[in-house]
């Protein structure tokens, strides 16, 4: 599971930044030797572009699945947003108007997941920050919203689902 790298903005289609276009390709270097076989990328476009350098090294084409996508918090914009993303971890059934729950999120990303899983084959994920830290609190429920609070961009995960574990991966 890989959390873009830093981009411009929260827009879909928000470049990413010079340092996120460096990091994307510090990523390739990381994903060369690791026998990837598929990449599937939310369609967000900084998630497109970190997955990008790492589909031209191995000579992968990039799958995009709406599943992936940024959550949608709430319908519109609220200037408390972190207070209700925070909330959105207390209780995972709470659903704002235009927006959804944190238990519809990760049934998204846990689908997408789950089908990559039955390959047997390693693939990369590119999403977004929320979305996968909903996925690794289904794996391990002590992953809240602190977590989310400080992950990076880029962020790597190995997520093994057989054996329910997670494992941050030191990029340096």
């Amino acid at each position: 599971m890989v959390r873009h790298a830093e981009a411009t903005g929260q827009q879909p289609d928000a470049p990413l930044t010079n340092k996120g276009e460096s990091d994307a390709e510090r990523l390739a270097d990381f994903f060369h030797r690791k026998g990837i076989k598929h990449i599937v990328s939310s369609p967000f476009a900084r998630a497109v572009a970190t997955a990008k350098p790492t589909a031209e090294k191995l000579a992968l084409r990039i799958k995009q699945d709406q599943r992936l996508q940024e959550r949608v918090l709430c319908g519109k914009p609220a200037d408390n947003w972190l207070e209700l993303l925070e909330s959105s971890f207390h209780d995972m059934d709470k659903q704002w108007p235009g927006g959804e729950s944190s238990n519809q999120a990760k049934k998204r990303i846990l689908a997408v997941v789950e089908e990559a899983a039955k390959t047997e084959e390693p693939t990369v994920i590119v999403s977004h920050g929320n979305l996968i830290s909903l996925l690794l609190h289904t794996i391990d429920p002590q992953f809240g919203f602190q977590q989310w609070k400080q992950m990076q961009c880029p962020e790597v995960f190995h997520v093994d689902l057989v054996g329910q574990t997670i494992t941050k991966i030191d990029l340096s």
